[in-house]
């Protein structure tokens, strides 16, 4: 493929010359050629190694095999090493080379697409990559847009267009463009090819929503907006042909702008493990040069003895240089500590766990046949480990499907219904709804509950009438009429989809649109309006207006927009109605619904022409165009003249309170950053405590308090902050908590003490007062203030704030986050979390794209945590904990050896064992273990949430339980060694020869490490399947079946030089003092484990064990019940078993503010007054997270 993008000097700005290639191609602009592939033919195989050999394992273990082709150091082939290293160079490429292949092919059938591109005046056929920059594109109805396109005419009238955006912004709704009036009737072929505008503009950028240029014609300018242009990615709907000019082709344009690459993200447990290889790397070179210096002493005092027969090599002329050898050698030896089997191993293990959540049918939604999808397997254990929750509200906690339920018109609110005393009805107790067969376009799907609102509209109210005309006309939605009173309308949100519709039901039905007009069918009769502008929403806005002129010849401008921006903008002498209308704006918001003002301003003829010029120069500037235009807008939209309030309803997604009840108990705090105002954020958590009752108080009228942040400067937000701290440690000591507040405290002891005081908090702040609170000098104190409270609640924060609260508690809290999300102003926040969670619903997929791991409803989060997490963190740490048992285990039994060898690097190992133990003997059952392995079922995984508390923690595999497992790889090393060495000094064979010989001491000692170590993950697993059967039982088999083979005449014969000791294998395990031996080590090697589990089950039992017991004892009475209708012991032993308990989970279990539990199962267990080993862990881990690193002023830092 030709190369598609050359390095280029960064522009400044673009230049465009219609219909002129050569005067374009001095510019050097890139070709529409995409590529997204890494490799080609050539330059796979040294690019593909060079990437893997960044790897520093990989760069470790080609260093050993360079080691081992040296003669003098290496006492092992060089295919123990690079066998493995082959095997794992091999897999990786052809995953990478997979990969690859795939984005050739999809860059081949994007690049080899059809575009019809005007040439010489002729229109040809060209493939998407030979488009030029300069070129005149035909797009005709459902094609994709082949580049960054200026749109010049179309099939439709006044040059619109229709377009659908979701490869771009996931929104499925139709949007409409427009060409510019001058180039609008340039539909002929003749005239587009004489046409040599020249385009200037802005330099490529990724902003999908904005565009800034000039077009220069005839001695005249144009100035081109977003609105003009067709991006690459679209496609054209409801439109029979357009034309267009490309601006920006290929990885110019705003689409491969955009695909920048995520951050790459690692999880806690990879990071451990880089800093405990190196520690086990330290501590091979410690035993290398203890083996060394031992092998140097043997020389200088034994060895130069035996100079006779056994002289030294060429190269070494003393027994230091000696010793300087045996120091590599022994580095070769020893390397199997960290088997290069284990990253393998590790990536294998994730890779299923990802299948795991992509095939759980229990996280499908049926509704959307959408599955749940694992967009990384680098993550999923620490999904066991989320501490922290930030999730958006609209659409993730709630449905985003909108119902325009209330109104408030001129002082008067609507939507309520009252029975015959007056008392507001509730929603099971109300009539039936507003009956709209008056109107023949009403929408059959609407429902209302109040009649009076209808009363109002038929009786003629003006209030009302211009309530909903403004409804009918403030907007950008499309209309599309299949058959005669069918309406169909595509809107860009929910929002104005509901509004519309509303009004389309009170009578006031938005029919059609065209550039320049609207027309309405007002109450039986249609009515065009003549569109003079259009002052579009934006973020900083808040606000949309349009101005209209009627049938009269009435100008006036309608605005609807954020209460907070226009109440603000009102005339005056609407005081006494902007009162009333704000204590119905926060009643609406108090019930949790979103509420827009609306209000209408008259402007004169004059007043109008000379604004529109205005308009129009502020639109032609070069520079601060935007800028220029919103202060044009701003002076416009004053004055205006209060009309009244919406308020629509976004009801909570099914099985959210229950999620958010379940993901408390598991000890995950929620906050929730969102763009709503904080009425409206109270009111949902209220409700959601409402549903789940006292198991989650979420900002419920039983909290202590709810402290509400809205200060305005950076003095007001820290006073707030500090009396919500002191409120804290009020309440502390008067419920004798015993401590003492200080003004002076240091900030590591205010933390703990504040995480620790009683009672429940909830903060709540607003992004104004947020922007303070981030500062540098303040963002601890606002830190320590929100994570002493219960809830914590972001109300109308930017982007960009949602990332930075998130970064925040990353920056200075030891503690997983987990972002989540369903739309584009969520990507950043996702994006920043150590987990990102997109969930696809009706605001598009750029939140799922850029997400980790993706589903439909909140309410899988439950599952993804407490089971899949869980289970992923579970298997990881014990997959890990025995990897490095088993290696220590094997690889230490050389070192001992080595005081018995004359420190010679001698092996105890055959090595073609050496070579098969990690990737054939042991790999197998310790995957399987990885994989499937469970401590309980789903089921129980759920109904105890207090399960996920160790992963939280880091309990299963940390330091401490490293060297644990180190200790336990070490001990049987020595029992390994030194049993079979004990024994065979004495031993004899039947014959009565002498049993000791160093291969049948190999044999021996193999055979029992084998057995050892499978025997240990029979211990370890507690799930059994048939998949840890056979690999267990049949890697024990395929040793015995490859030892025995090694040993046969038949490889003699082939190869005599490699398998020299024909049957010793046979000769050596046909003597029952070797199986003895081999029993006798396993006992013992085995026995210190089993004892210890037995002891730490009865004394001091994990809650997963508990819980295990506990199902037994479910699973016994069931029994019971069934075969004799009567209960049995059973009871009485599960009394005795929890008498026995030191300090175990019985006041959790127990508890029901903790868990959910079956009276049944749990009626025999005592509880007991202390608390529980996991909440002491929990507090020192507080205390130790809370500790400054560098000074009392860092308090978080860890």
């Amino acid at each position: 493929m030709a190369l598609c993008a050359k390095k280029r000097p960064p522009e400044e700005e673009r230049r465009a010359r219609a219909n002129d290639r050569e005067y374009n191609e001095r510019f050097q602009y890139a070709s529409n050629c995409i590529k997204t592939s890494k490799y080609n033919i050539l330059t796979f195989l040294p690019v593909n190694l060079f990437e893997q050999f960044q790897e520093v394992a990989n760069t470790y273990f080609l260093f050993l095999l360079i080691l081992q082709l040296i003669p003098q150091i290496s006492s092992l082939s060089w295919f123990t090493t690079i066998v493995p290293l082959v095997l794992v160079l091999t897999i990786t490429a052809v995953k990478d080379a997979t990969d690859d292949y795939f984005r050739h092919k999809s860059d081949n059938q994007v690049n080899n697409r059809q575009s019809q591109v005007l040439i010489n005046g002729i229109l040809q056929q060209e493939q998407w990559m030979n488009v030029c920059v300069g070129d005149i594109i035909k797009l005709e109805n459902n094609q994709f847009v082949a580049a960054d396109l200026l749109l010049l005419s179309s099939s439709e009238p006044h040059g619109l267009c229709y377009i659908e955006t979701a490869e771009l912004d996931g929104e499925t709704n139709m949007k409409v463009r427009q060409a510019i009036p001058v180039t609008s009737e340039l539909g002929d072929i003749s005239k587009l090819a004489k046409f040599d505008g020249e385009v200037i503009c802005e330099p490529p950028n990724n902003k999908l929503d904005k565009f800034s240029g000039t077009l220069y014609w005839k001695e005249n300018k144009f100035p081109l907006s977003n609105q003009n242009m067709l991006l690459r990615g679209c496609v054209l709907r409801n439109t029979e042909w357009c034309f267009g000019l490309v601006i920006f082709a290929g990885p110019d344009t705003k689409l491969m702008q955009n695909s920048g690459r995520t951050k790459f993200k690692r999880t806690s447990i990879d990071r451990l493990m880089n800093t405990l290889v190196l520690w086990i790397f330290g501590f091979l070179v410690c035993m290398g040069v203890i083996l060394a210096i031992g092998n140097a002493i043997w020389e200088h005092e034994v060895g130069t003895r035996f100079q006779v027969y056994l002289p030294w090599d060429e190269a070494v002329d003393s027994a230091f240089f000696s010793g300087f050898l045996s120091f590599w050698s022994y580095i070769i030896i020893l390397n199997t500590v960290v088997p290069i089997s284990l990253y393998v191993s590790v990536e294998v293990i994730r890779l299923g766990h990802s299948y795991f959540i992509n095939w759980d049918k229990k996280m499908f939604c049926m509704k959307k046949r959408t599955p749940a999808e694992a967009r990384t397997t680098t993550l999923n254990e620490e999904l066991g480990q989320v501490e922290y929750i930030f999730s958006d509200k609209t659409g993730t906690l709630t449905q985003n499907i909108m119902v325009f339920n209330k109104c408030s018109i001129n002082g008067r609110s609507y939507g309520d219904v009252f029975d015959v005393l007056g008392h507001k009805a509730e929603l099971g107790e109300r009539p039936e709804p507003v009956n709209f067969s008056f109107n023949p376009l009403a929408d059959k799907k609407f429902l209302f509950w109040d009649p009076t609102l209808l009363e109002a509209v038929k009786m003629g109210d003006p209030h009302t009438h211009e309530f909903f005309r403004l409804l009918s006309l403030c907007h950008t939605v499309m209309s599309e009429e299949k058959n005669e009173g069918e309406l169909y309308y595509k809107a860009q949100s929910p929002d104005e989809g509901a509004l519309v519709t509303a009004a389309r039901n009170f009578g006031f039905v938005f029919r059609s649109r065209t550039p320049k007009t609207i027309t309405v069918q007002e109450m039986g009769t249609a009515i065009t309006y003549q569109l003079l502008a259009i002052l579009d929403f934006n973020n900083i806005r808040k606000r949309m207006s349009v101005i209209v002129r009627n049938p009269e010849g009435k100008i006036r401008l309608y605005c609807k927009g954020a209460d907070t921006i226009l109440l603000d903008r009102l005339h005056h002498s609407t005081q006494e109605l902007l009162n009333t209308t704000t204590d119905h704006l926060n009643e609406y918001a108090g019930e949790g619904l979103r509420t827009l003002v609306l209000a209408y301003k008259d402007l004169d003829e004059e007043y109008y022409e000379e604004w529109a010029e205005r308009r129009l120069q502020a639109s032609l500037a070069q520079d601060s165009r935007e800028d220029r235009l919103a202060s044009v807008y701003e002076e416009v939209e004053s004055d205006m003249m209060l009309l009244g309030a919406t308020a629509i309803e976004d009801k909570l997604q099914q099985g959210v309170p229950e999620t958010i009840a379940l993901l408390t108990l598991a000890n995950i705090k929620i906050w929730v950053l969102t763009g709503d105002k904080q009425e409206l954020l109270q009111s949902l958590l209220v409700e959601t405590a409402v549903n789940i009752g006292y198991s989650c108080k979420m900002l419920t009228d039983d909290m202590t308090e709810v402290f509400i942040v809205t200060g305005h400067t950076v003095l007001e937000v820290r006073e707030e902050l500090r009396k919500a701290r002191e409120k804290m440690m009020d309440s502390s000591r008067t419920v004798g908590n015993g401590f003492t507040y200080q003004e002076k405290l240091s900030s590591s002891k205010l933390t703990s003490v504040l995480e620790a005081v009683a009672g429940e908090y909830a903060l709540v702040i607003n992004g104004h007062s947020l922007a303070h609170a981030l500062e540098a000098d303040m963002e601890l104190e606002f830190l320590e203030t929100a994570c002493a409270c219960k809830a914590v609640i972001c109300c109308r924060v930017t982007p960009l704030q949602k990332a930075q609260v998130v970064e925040l508690v990353k920056k200075y809290k030891k503690a997983v986050t987990l972002a989540i999300g369903d739309g584009a102003n969520d990507v950043s926040m996702i994006k920043t979390a150590h987990i990102g969670v997109g969930i696809s619903g009706q605001e598009g997929i750029q939140a799922v794209l850029a997400s980790d791991y993706s589903f439909s409803q909140f309410k899988f989060l439950q599952r993804l945590l407490l089971v899949h997490g869980r289970w992923s963190y579970l298997r990881m740490c014990k997959f890990l904990c025995y990897f490095f048992y088993k290696n220590f285990a094997f690889t230490m039994v050389h070192f001992w050896f080595g005081f018995f060898c004359g420190f010679s690097a001698q092996t105890v190992y055959d090595q073609y064992f050496i070579t098969l133990y990690n990737i054939v003997y042991t790999s197998l059952p310790v995957l399987a273990m990885g994989v499937f392995d469970q401590d309980v079922p789903e089921q129980r995984s759920m109904e105890y949430p207090k399960l996920y508390e160790p992963g939280q923690l880091n309990l299963l595999f940390n330091k401490r339980e490293f060297f644990i497992c180190i200790a336990q790889g070490i001990y049987t090393s020595v029992l390994m060694f030194f049993i079979p060495y004990g024994v065979f000094a004495e031993a004899t064979r039947d014959d009565g020869t002498q049993l000791a010989d160093y291969q049948s001491f190999a044999v021996t000692v193999a055979t029992s490490l084998v057995i050892v170590v499978s025997v240990q993950i029979g211990l370890d697993t507690g799930y059994w399947t048939a998949i840890n059967h056979f690999f267990i039982w049949g890697s024990l088999a395929v040793y015995f079946a490859i030892l025995f083979a090694m040993h046969s005449n038949g490889l003699f014969d082939m190869f005599p030089n490699q398998f020299r000791f024909v049957g010793n294998a046979q000769n050596t395990l046909a003597q029952p003092t070797v199986w003895l031996t081999i029993v006798l080590t396993t006992v013992v090697c085995i026995m210190p484990v089993v004892a210890f589990r037995f002891l730490k089950l009865n004394l001091k039992p994990d809650l997963s064990d508990t819980v295990r017991y506990t199902q037994l004892v479910r699973k016994k009475q069931k029994a019971q019940h069934r075969c004799m209708r009567r209960v049995g012991r059973t009871g009485s032993r599960r009394s005795g078993y929890a008498f026995s308990h030191q300090e175990g989970f019985g006041e959790l279990i127990m508890s029901g503010k903790n868990m959910r539990l079956s009276s049944l199962a749990l009626s025999g267990f005592t509880t007991r007054s202390s608390s529980s080993w996991i909440e002491s862990l929990r507090r020192k881990k507080s205390d130790s997270a809370s500790s400054p690193s560098g000074g009392a002023d860092k308090p978080f830092k860890g």
